[in-house]
């Protein structure tokens, strides 16, 4: 259980002094970051130039409304509420409190010490208020629903001036299909730092919550396999179940060939679905979730330009539930249903417009670059670095699987293995070796070399036209 952790204190920053002095001068306009985390100071980036919030706020605003949830959300306040129970006599011990938030940073719930809970209520640390980045800017519950890892926040490091008093650690648990945050786990200390073993409890929690997800995932995709036989049983039409982000379920024959994925090969582990190499398909599936979600008798149609016609192919969506829980779509090819939405609906991009992906060079620069210096992409745990054209260079998100979800619509970048992301674009030549392996040569002086993984093979073949 991971309640079942000893709290230990974590020793004094001794930074905490040059960390207060790059807050004054970024506050003043400089873009002075020295001896400021990379996470941190792109947080306080966004919390200036973006957000534009006034770092001398004395509280947090109240959230805007109540929204309804989902049953998987739902099922995270019940996972998460059993694990922060479990904690918060040790948390009352050590003068701290626990908060749940929504995916909207909106704190639901709250436990702890009731001296150190009367001061959080005070600045708007307590229910019905917002800590978003957007609201409060860099906060360890707000930017924890920004990344994909816990965020511990400590003192100074905190955008509101209000809040330098407080040392803070916060891990967002995401839906595993769409990857996209339902809730947040926070602790919170009052001038006193966070335990030792914060981070490893949020871990734990996050980790726990996520396999009753995990488990939830993989009934959908039991479910989704089921209407997808039936369908085919009714129709000839080429035919796709996809879930809500639009990774691909099962793909019949034709469909496969149109997507680039494996024909009638079920993936009904989140983890292990197939990512369809048509980035139009992806926007109208996630369009449809959308209207689904708000509309459970929507249907809907599109045209979608593929790579075996000169003219666009018209698909129709169907949304797929379980016990009134949208879980995705079966797409047919050819077919028309419902509403007529074009694809500029669906908030997608043009394939190859221009993208900004941020890099981190040295511990208080970044570097924005354009998609076209970019040359590949490598995973090294939750790390991703890129090999620019200016060197190699950390990217600043973590997870490859987030770079790629993020530039699959420029139709540039291909997922080629497990650990690497491509600009096709780059790619000088191809290797074949005996057993029919491929090997990417790329354009860099050094010309890396790239393995393509089998089960990539089929999909680098077609964006390549080899």
């Amino acid at each position: 259980m991971p309640g079942d952790q000893r709290l230990q204190p974590i020793s004094r920053d001794s930074s905490k002094t040059e960390v207060y002095g790059a807050w004054e001068r970024f506050v003043q306009g400089e873009d002075d970051v020295y001896g400021v985390r990379p996470e941190v100071a792109i947080s306080w980036q966004r919390s200036r130039d973006q957000y534009h919030i006034d770092p001398f706020l004395s509280e947090a605003p109240n959230a805007v409304s109540q929204e309804t949830h989902s049953l998987d959300q739902d099922v995270v306040f019940a996972e998460l509420g059993f694990c922060a129970a479990a904690m918060a006599p040790e948390v009352a011990n050590a003068g701290g409190v626990v908060t749940i938030a929504d995916a909207n940073g909106r704190i639901l719930t709250a436990w702890g010490d009731k001296n150190t809970r009367s001061i959080a209520t005070a600045g708007g640390l307590a229910p019905w208020f917002s800590w978003s980045e957007g609201a409060v800017g860099t906060n360890s519950m707000g930017t924890a629903l920004q990344t994909r890892s816990a965020v511990m926040i400590k003192q100074s490091e905190h955008w509101l001036q209000a809040f330098h008093d407080w040392s803070c650690g916060a891990i967002a648990v995401r839906d595993v299909v769409s990857r996209e945050p339902l809730a947040v786990l926070n602790i919170s200390c009052w001038r006193s730092e966070l335990p030792l073993s914060a981070r490893k409890w949020l871990e734990n929690s996050a980790a726990h919550t996520q396999n009753s997800l995990r488990k939830r995932a993989r009934d959908s995709g039991n479910e989704l396999l089921a209407a997808y036989t039936q369908a085919r049983g009714r129709s000839n039409e080429p035919l796709v179940a996809v879930d809500t982000a639009g990774a691909v379920v099962i793909a019949d024959d034709t469909a496969s060939v149109i997507l680039g994925v494996p024909a009638n090969t079920p993936a009904l582990d989140p983890v292990v679905r197939w990512t369809p190499q048509l980035p139009p398909l992806i926007h109208a599936a996630r369009y449809a979730t959308k209207r689904a979600n708000s509309d459970p008798g929507w249907t809907g149609s599109t045209q979608i330009f593929t790579p075996l016609a000169d003219e666009p192919s018209t698909i129709g969506m169907c949304p797929v539930f379980l016990q009134g829980n949208l879980i995705g779509h079966l797409i047919s090819f050819g077919a028309f249903a419902g509403e007529q939405f074009r694809q500029a609906e669906t908030g997608g991009v043009l394939l190859g417009q221009s993208r900004r992906i941020v890099a981190l060079r040295e511990e208080n620069r970044m570097v924005l670059l354009g998609t076209s210096e970019v040359t590949m992409a490598e995973s090294d745990g939750s790390e991703v670095w890129l090999l620019t054209d200016e060197g190699r260079l950390q990217a600043a998100l973590s997870g490859l699987d987030k770079l790629e979800n993020d530039l699959a619509d420029t139709g540039s970048f291909l997922r080629v293995h497990r650990q690497y992301l491509v600009n096709l674009s780059r790619i000088r030549e191809v290797e074949r070796r005996e057993k029919g392996e491929l090997v990417l040569v790329m354009d860099n002086p050094e010309n890396t070399r790239v393995p393509v993984s089998r089960r990539n093979t089929q999909a680098v073949r077609r964006a390549l036209s080899i």
